[in-house]
């Protein structure tokens, strides 16, 4: 994709509801693409703060989750009214309902093509943490408290005939939300055996032409826990058998490359858990090879 078109948004964001981890993670990769001349937006301005749980709704720092979500939408619809593609280093996946909503606010219906080592499935009676980042999918299908459906509605933000979800392989999530996925008419689930011996490339090339039938658009989300933890430790949740890093490029090429890509968010990446800055120089060695043609 031309250079142009790209435009960094940075949420430094972290759903425990403390200062730190992936609350560093933009800075930090924006450090390591500053010699790109990208188009940069800057920082959200609100943090995700507060270690209690709602008493009502379940959700951990519920006042936060909301001020950054009506902060972030607009500042995505922003971006993509103007024909640029936001490329959104996080921060955790809390921010993935408003940035989908802004985007569809300026082009109208998209996709969703949601890479991630979990389903985020879970709501705030059965999220083991309360945190956002355990709920971004549920919340976009409408499974969510009203006022969060009020802030990124209407609901759901994306059809889920046009979900695609890649890489899930967390079993005690998958154990606590069944059969939930089975019922949300989500399109397609593609979980991590599903790719053990799959055409990755061949994979993205058809979950794009799915999602760009017609001159459709489709927003793509990456959470780096897709990626196997001896491959990237560099996240807060370490789970083995994921992908390596060329898998994750083959898979993500057609996708990165297509002209119906509206936007594209980079979440769970941890600084903290990355001393000699190898995980960051992958992810963003991941970005230009993928991205920037």
């Amino acid at each position: 994709m031309e250079q142009s078109r790209l435009t960094l948004l940075g949420v430094p964001i972290d759903s425990v509801g403390r200062a730190g981890g992936t609350e560093y993670g933009p800075e930090t990769l924006r450090k390591e693409l500053a010699g790109l001349d990208l188009d940069d937006a800057g920082d959200s301005q609100h943090k995700v703060r507060g270690l209690e749980r709602d008493p009502v709704n379940g959700w951990l720092a519920y006042e936060d989750v909301l001020r950054m979500s009506a902060e972030l939408r607009p500042l995505v619809a922003g971006i993509t009214a103007k024909g640029q593609v936001p490329v959104i280093l996080g921060g955790c996946c809390t921010l993935v309902p408003a940035a989908v909503a802004g985007t569809r606010d300026s082009l109208g219906e998209i996709g969703l093509v949601y890479l991630d080592g979990h389903l985020d499935l879970f709501t705030g009676g059965t999220s083991p943490t309360g945190e956002g980042a355990d709920m971004p999918a549920a919340a976009m299908l409408g499974l969510a408290p009203p006022e969060i459906c009020e802030v990124i509605g209407p609901v759901p933000v994306v059809d889920p005939s046009r979900m695609i979800f890649v890489g899930a392989r967390d079993q005690e999530e998958l154990d606590l939300i069944a059969p939930l996925p089975s019922g949300t008419g989500i399109a397609r689930i593609e979980d991590r055996n599903a790719l053990r011996h799959a055409d990755l490339t061949h994979l993205g090339r058809s979950i794009e032409s799915e999602l760009t039938t017609g001159g459709a658009k489709f927003w793509l989300h990456l959470d780096v826990d897709i990626l196997d933890r001896q491959v990237f430790p560099a996240t807060d949740y370490l789970m083995p058998d994921g992908l390596s890093l060329p898998e994750l490029r083959a898979l993500m090429l057609p996708l990165a490359g297509s002209p119906g890509l509206a936007g594209i968010n980079l979440t769970c990446f941890n600084p903290e858990r990355d001393s000699d800055g190898n995980c960051a120089a992958s992810l963003v060695d991941l970005l230009k090879s993928t991205l920037i043609s």
